[in-house]
């Protein structure tokens, strides 16, 4: 999986490689998203690649986000998985694991 994203109003999460162990894309994507009227705040997990953002229902939307994330290269919404299709992938992958002990 290299992309991910899971959205509830108010808050978004996503995932990118290129966050992902890189210290300057990672203040980078904070610096851009700070930038963004209504984005309240953003932290970033350089271990898993995950930028979470809270942000104002009234000012801002997820796709403002989104694309602003797009526009700068860090993100790739149309590779980006679902948290369905992300818990598919996990529990198909958990699966494969335990039945190799089976």
């Amino acid at each position: 999986m290299s992309y991910y994203v899971h959205h509830v109003p108010g808050r978004l999460r996503v995932k990118s490689p290129l966050i992902k162990n890189n210290e300057t894309v990672a203040a980078a994507v904070k610096q851009l998203l700070r930038g963004v009227n209504g984005v309240d705040s953003v932290d970033v997990n350089l271990t898993t690649g995950s930028c979470l953002v809270n942000y104002c229902t009234k000012t801002t939307n997820n796709g403002t986000i989104i694309n602003a994330l797009q526009d700068e290269g860090y993100f790739d919404l149309s590779r980006a998985m679902t948290n369905d299709q992300y818990f598919e992938y996990m529990t198909s992958k958990a699966l494969t694991l335990v039945s190799a002990f089976i």
